[in-house]
């Protein structure tokens, strides 16, 4: 995903009506009147909602007879997750690493404490 489709994406998950949509379409696709029934707010506001997440990527329409289904969009998702395993991967490194060192520490501090109270 490419730097700008990444900025509108993560900008378009900061509104929680919007991340909201998100979850609903991840079960199944929705029309916008279908979408409007979870929300106290207009048909239209629902509807400029979805217009943010499918310009951002994160959606797409159909049209189906009368019907115009909104589709989650899976690869989007993928790579937005990817993007942010690579720095999660890096900081759960980075503490394994912390971890271990502190294990390693705590186990010569014990070993001085044990040597220390059989010599008194």
């Amino acid at each position: 995903m490419d730097e700008e489709l990444l900025d509108r994406a993560f900008a378009a998950l900061a509104d929680p009506v919007r991340r909201t949509i998100v979850v609903r379409l991840s079960r199944t696709s929705a029309t916008v009147n279908e979408l409007a029934a979870l929300f106290p707010i207009t048909t239209q506001a629902v509807s400029r909602h979805v217009g943010v997440l499918e310009h951002s990527g994160l959606v797409t329409r159909t049209r189906d007879a009368q019907r115009r289904p909104v589709h989650l969009n899976p690869a989007a998702l993928e790579s937005l997750t990817a993007w942010l395993d690579r720095y999660r991967l890096d900081h759960e490194r980075r503490f394994r690493a912390l971890d271990a060192v502190l294990v390693r520490t705590n186990r010569s501090r014990r070993k001085r404490r044990a040597s220390t109270k059989g010599k008194s």
